[in-house]
């Protein structure tokens, strides 16, 4: 029953967090590249990504609102996407490149922190006296691959990346991004996952924010770089940035990657330890974020890059994963 109860208790949000309510207190701490200026009406992701393969019909037909179905260029843009960022943060950012289950016990989930809590946020599956739970960011499975572990000291740290689908069942935000592809209950994302040594852990934050912000850098995506303040912040976080791409159709900057240090919090419930030097056990601490979120970037995409004749541009490093064409165009 105690236990019950500490695994209900938010993370405490370190000094540098700012005081604040709600996402209106948040601080901008920096913003890259200038919107673009349209000669023509803008429309938005759904308007130009619907002749480009974009099948919202579809999805509905098969599975129920909030699900997409893509084909053609859309598909292949996506998938692009996926891949560029993989890429990216393999070859250029030093993470190991993993590939993890998509359905997961309740242990797993515990480790990190979605459950007890938010259980109603999650889909799950009874199978064989079993219950399974479909992940909700591939931050569960990688940060649970020290669960139990003492890692030695001189592996420290481990950064790890995914490319996975992500499934959420969306409970608290009913009539929020109806429309479009901005709020799904599936959507891919590729994660960086860090285990760290605790004196290590703010410095990898601010490393693992440039790591997410060098793909909107490469795709020429203008953004900020948010700081959440302590009411905005997940129950896990005990500082989170949030990296937002400009969306000209909504005219505003919409969240894209969301990068989190949870200090030892995940740790302390995964039991996620290593040996210092007098060789002493203490807990890791353990960073995630999206790098990025690959749905939120191809509408970002659609709508930075569209044309007036309805066709859209393809970002110059994604042409090469695309067969070096440079435009998509309406069938």
């Amino acid at each position: 029953k105690l236990q019950n109860v500490l695994f209900n208790v938010p993370n405490l949000p370190h000094e540098s967090v700012p005081a604040g309510k709600s996402e209106v207190d948040n601080i901008e701490v920096r913003k890259i590249g200038a919107p673009r200026t349209f000669d023509f009406e803008i429309k938005d992701h759904t308007d130009v990504g619907t002749p480009l393969g974009l099948d919202f019909d579809t999805g509905i037909k098969l599975s129920g609102t909030r699900f997409t179905f893509m084909r053609g260029g859309i598909a292949k843009l996506h998938r692009a996407l996926a891949q560029f960022m993989l890429d990216t943060q393999t070859e250029q950012h030093g993470y190991e490149e993993c590939y993890t289950p998509y359905l997961v016990n309740a242990e797993t989930l515990t480790g990190t922190g979605q459950l007890p809590k938010f259980e109603e946020d999650l889909f799950s599956l009874n199978h064989n006296d079993s219950k399974l739970y479909l992940i909700p960011t591939s931050e569960v499975t990688l940060t649970n691959t020290v669960r139990d572990e003492i890692v030695p000291l001189e592996s420290l740290p481990i950064k790890l990346t995914a490319h996975t689908p992500c499934f959420r069942s969306e409970a608290g935000s009913y009539g929020r991004d109806t429309k479009g592809m901005i709020r799904q209950h599936q959507f891919d994302k590729v994660e960086m996952v860090q285990i760290v040594h605790p004196s290590k852990s703010y410095e990898a934050l601010e490393e693992m924010v440039g790591h997410a912000e060098n793909i909107l850098k490469a795709l020429e995506l203008p953004y900020r770089v948010v700081s959440l303040c302590t009411g905005d912040m997940g129950f896990g976080a005990a500082k989170t940035y949030d990296l937002e791409v400009w969306l000209p159709a909504q005219n505003t900057y919409r969240e894209i990657s969301s990068v989190s240090n949870c200090e030892a919090f995940q740790a302390r419930r995964l039991q996620a330890r290593f040996r210092n030097e007098q060789g002493k056990t203490e807990f890791v601490h353990t960073l995630n974020g999206s790098g990025l979120a690959v749905g939120r970037t191809l509408v970002a995409v659609l709508e930075n890059y569209q044309n007036a004749d309805g066709s859209v541009t393809i970002p110059k490093v994604l042409q090469p994963y695309m067969n070096n064409i440079q435009v998509i165009k309406p069938a």
